[in-house]
């Protein structure tokens, strides 16, 4: 079991390992690249608990990382670490680190020797506030820090009561950026896992219409190999943007 918090929460590894061997045919064939939508992915009590104690869009170590292409989203600063952020929390991100999600990921993804990211470089919380938008891009493809190459995203979506006119809605667009192959909104407790590499187009370009009261809020962690992956560039590059 993945012991979580001091309660007695827990992710039970078996819910897991059930998930991989039921999605990892259609993860791999899913189409513009290959992904997968696990609905009531955690336990319905740690899902609670989370959206429950997700960090406020005021909290200190959150910033705003606004630019032309992403606008009114609020992200967990780096240098800040996770200051005034409930340790139970932490926690949580940490068991998402931890060896039992790895081996989920492995199985599901048939990708080997995944390395995730204890400084949780550019991931963690996130929210979009209302009219907030992400254009449609290709994520960095590599962590100059530690010489490893991104292969997966994972992102967990904690709106309860999220309707469809809010917008917000996952975009996965093919490799030649003409085509928007799936749109995915953010409910809560959904779990989206995809692979990077440098034609996985993704975002949230339309902005949102959310109440003024509610934000777009979900956790992400990203996971890294050795060596680069198929269809992904050697050549270290920052995020591109293609709106």
């Amino acid at each position: 079991m993945l012991n979580l918090y001091k309660k007695n929460l827990s992710i039970d590894n078996e819910r897991l390992l059930s998930f991989a061997h039921k999605y990892q045919n259609e993860y791999l064939n899913n189409l513009p690249f290959p992904h997968i939508i696990i609905d009531n992915f955690l336990p319905l009590n740690i899902a609670n608990h989370l959206e429950k104690h997700f960090p406020s869009k005021d909290e200190q170590s959150f910033a705003m990382q606004d630019n032309d292409h992403q606008s009114l989203k609020i992200g967990r600063t780096q240098d800040k670490k996770f200051k005034n952020i409930r340790s139970d929390l932490v926690h949580f991100l940490n068991e998402l680190n931890g060896i039992h999600f790895i081996d989920f990921l492995e199985q599901l993804t048939k990708i080997r020797g995944l390395i995730p990211d204890p400084h949780f470089k550019g991931a963690a919380f996130h929210q979009t506030l209302p009219k907030g938008k992400l254009d449609i891009h290709v994520d960095f493809n590599f962590d100059k820090k530690r010489h490893l190459y991104r292969r997966i995203n994972v992102l967990l979506y904690l709106n309860k009561k999220w309707e469809d006119n809010y917008g917000g809605h996952l975009e996965l667009w093919d490799h030649s950026t003409k085509t928007c192959h799936k749109k995915v909104l953010p409910l809560f407790n959904r779990c989206v896992i995809f692979s990077t590499s440098s034609n996985s187009y993704h975002g949230h370009p339309l902005p949102l219409s959310c109440p003024t009261n509610r934000t777009r809020k979900s956790i992400a962690t990203y996971y890294y190999t050795v060596e680069p992956g198929p269809n992904m560039s050697e050549t270290p590059h920052s995020t591109i943007w293609i709106n």
